[in-house]
């Protein structure tokens, strides 16, 4: 391992289930399994299944870039998750639009993808662009 290799993991945090942004990811994660099951059964494998993917999407992608122990690596999969949350946010509003979800239930898990979409670009800004 060089010297540089060692500098990144060293400063990185030792698992990926201490960072919020992976944390926030997981609760949204649930939120989006939780809400989803309000979708009419006509959704199943429409709507309902393309929000779950996306939502699960999230934090495996930032759980997967932190085991890459490389922030380059790091920085691709923190870029895959925060393409799947702006999927998300695209197919919750689609669902708003459609009154499939309630506009509540849609804001509220539109506010926290917000959340997220903050804690992983504040990731991103912490990486060494190598």
């Amino acid at each position: 391992m060089s010297a540089t290799s060692e500098h990144e993991v060293s400063k990185r945090t030792r698992h990926y289930r201490d960072l919020i942004a992976w944390q926030k990811a997981m609760k949204l994660a649930k939120e989006v399994y939780r809400v989803t099951e309000e979708l009419p059964k006509a959704e199943m494998y429409g709507l309902q299944s393309q929000m779950r993917r996306a939502a699960i999407a999230i934090p495996s992608n930032i759980a997967e870039g932190h085991g890459r122990l490389n922030d380059g690596h790091f920085r691709q999969f923190l870029a895959i998750s925060r393409g799947s949350l702006f999927e998300l946010q695209t197919q919750l509003e689609l669902a708003a639009d459609l009154s499939l979800l309630e506009a509540r239930s849609a804001a509220a898990l539109m506010a926290h993808c917000d959340e997220v979409t903050r804690l992983i670009n504040g990731l991103v800004g912490t990486l060494h662009t190598s």
